[in-house]
């Protein structure tokens, strides 16, 4: 499974951005999508994640309430809408997948995008 994640950019304090998971895979509606993000010096930390069905979604929770999270599996993409966005949502964003049921942790995560860099300045 190959992720495209796409969508980051420098943006101003409480500005919005749209985050994408995109992937050709057949099977994409079998795995659930995690976003997660390292910010410089820091540990990858878990933001959200979506199950494979689309019936459950989490967040961690200095972005719950302020990002969402939603997938297509007609269109093989998970989007990420991030809003009022502040400077320690700073980082660079990656899109994960793992068949069935997600998880909050990195490591049970098996396919990785590239990751996308957030830049939000105050």
């Amino acid at each position: 499974v190959q992720l495209q994640a796409s969508g980051g950019g420098t943006v101003q304090a409480g500005a919005s951005l749209r985050l994408s998971c995109e992937t050709s895979a057949r099977t994409f509606g079998s795995y659930s999508v995690g976003w997660f993000r390292q910010a410089p010096g820091k540990e990858r930390e878990f933001v959200s994640y979506i199950s494979w069905d689309g019936e459950n979604t989490y967040y961690r929770d200095s972005v719950r309430g302020r990002f969402t999270i939603s997938r297509d599996n007609k269109d093989n993409t998970v989007a990420l809408h991030m809003n009022s966005l502040k400077p320690e949502d700073t980082a660079v964003y990656y899109c994960a997948a793992k068949a069935y049921r997600g998880s909050f942790s990195a490591r049970d995560y098996d396919y990785w995008g590239q990751g996308t860099l957030v830049t939000v300045s105050s």
